[in-house]
């Protein structure tokens, strides 16, 4: 029976597979990789010994990141911006098949910047319709697509340092978001930049 139930999934999984393979694809396209391919690797033991919880697979992600160049495991080839958009087309391309979840991202714009910042941007907004995302970025073009803003501070008293956060309104936010441009809250080029992000930003959400 075990036998029978691990064949099952097996086949589940190499009829899903090109499925996924072809969603994630097309999410790193948006996401400014168009040369990339994700694939799937399904290895299935036939020993029963070597039955699991998690069936007879074994079951790798590969990227191939260039025309030409082989696929190769995830984790071996990627960089870190790379590693970043792949793991961020996933969950994308699995949006709401897990129900609600709360989706955290630390800086998943790692490595990234530019227009690139601003596809994920589009993208984290675009998997928040689906579930509740809360992300840590130190990008303004990112940053801009918030619903909500939170800033983290740690002050340090007599005794001990401890971290707070703090909502922000939107007059805030452009200052927050001045300084993530590496200019003061108050210069005015800077907080007609952070402005022109944000109403971007609502414009497209259609707000």
């Amino acid at each position: 029976r075990l036998e029978e139930q691990a064949r099952a999934l097996s086949t589940a999984r190499r009829a899903t597979a090109p499925l996924l393979e072809a969603a994630v694809t097309q999410q790193l396209t948006d996401l400014g990789m168009a040369q990339a391919a994700f694939s799937i690797s399904i290895n299935t033991s036939g020993d029963l010994e070597s039955l699991g919880d998690a069936g007879a697979d074994s079951v790798e992600f590969l990227l191939a990141s260039n025309p030409g160049v082989p696929a190769r495991p995830l984790a071996r080839v990627a960089s870190g911006g790379e590693l970043s958009r792949t793991l961020l087309a996933l969950k994308c391309a699995v949006a709401g098949l897990e129900g609600t979840e709360t989706l955290v991202f630390d800086e998943i714009d790692a490595g990234i910047g530019g227009i690139t910042a601003l596809a994920v941007g589009e993208k984290l907004r675009s998997l928040a319709a689906a579930c509740q995302v809360v992300v840590i970025t130190h990008l303004p073009q990112v940053a801009a697509f918030a619903d909500r803003h939170y800033l983290i501070e740690k002050t340090t008293g007599t005794s001990q340092a401890s971290t707070r956060l703090v909502l922000l309104d939107e007059a805030a936010v452009i200052g927050e978001i001045c300084r993530m441009l590496g200019a003061r809250a108050d210069d005015p080029a800077a907080r007609a930049h952070a402005a022109a992000l944000r109403a971007a930003a609502k414009g497209d959400a259609g707000q």
